[in-house]
């Protein structure tokens, strides 16, 4: 059985608001527990624009990597209620795709969240000047490399669809003075931290495989 249990029922505020706004964007959303050790859960979704969003709260997930449906979850964390819960049925086979190793992770820059909010104000206008005919942003508006950054030897370019998942998601909040968000990175991975939650990408596409 699959049992989910988080202590602090402000954990549960905070992971029930990281759900509710994945089944926002994508009505059969999948939520991928695992824990991370020292009494840590994190929640992973893949988001529309081709990143993985992450939280992490206190607390415990058996067994210790399942992924569940998003709108399961949600019903069990707002209508349930509780420090132990039944987040649904494994449903391991919606999720596609692997999440990044634990790190090291590399920190390369820290960048202002007003500056973050007014790039992505300006992209989500440019997506409504030229939307396709199903009313998508065309794909090398979501390419786009709007900032450029590095350290030690590690450049980080950070797409337009990294910031459109930031603000989907909800992950920053433009009116709290000098917020920033954190720009790290890996050999396979680059990592958006931002005051509620993270944005995650491979920083170079997988080559296919032929046969």
């Amino acid at each position: 059985m699959t049992e989910l249990r988080i202590p602090d029922r402000g954990d549960r505020e905070t992971l029930g608001a990281f759900v509710a706004r994945a089944v926002r964007l994508d009505g059969q959303a999948a939520v991928r527990l695992r824990n991370r050790g020292g009494g840590i859960v994190e929640a992973w979704v893949s988001t529309p624009f081709d990143c993985l969003a992450t939280r992490a709260v206190h607390g415990e997930v058996e067994p210790g990597d399942v992924t569940v449906s998003g709108n399961e979850l949600l019903a069990a964390l707002t209508v349930a209620g509780g420090e132990r819960m039944d987040p649904g049925p494994p449903r391991d086979l919606l999720w596609h795709g692997e999440l990044p190793a634990s790190g090291p992770w590399q920190l390369v820059d820290e960048l202002p969240t007003r500056v973050i909010s007014e790039l992505t104000d300006r992209g989500v206008a440019l997506a409504r000047e030229n939307a396709g005919p199903h009313g998508n942003p065309p794909a090398s508006l979501m390419d786009q490399a709007v900032v450029t950054v590095s350290e030690g030897g590690v450049e980080v370019k950070v797409q337009m669809r990294c910031l459109f998942a930031l603000s989907g998601m909800g992950f920053f909040d433009s009116s709290i003075p000098d917020d920033i968000i954190r720009v790290t990175a890996t050999n396979s991975w680059m990592r958006l931290d931002a005051r509620y939650g993270a944005v995650v990408r491979r920083r170079h596409a997988l080559l296919p495989l032929l046969f």
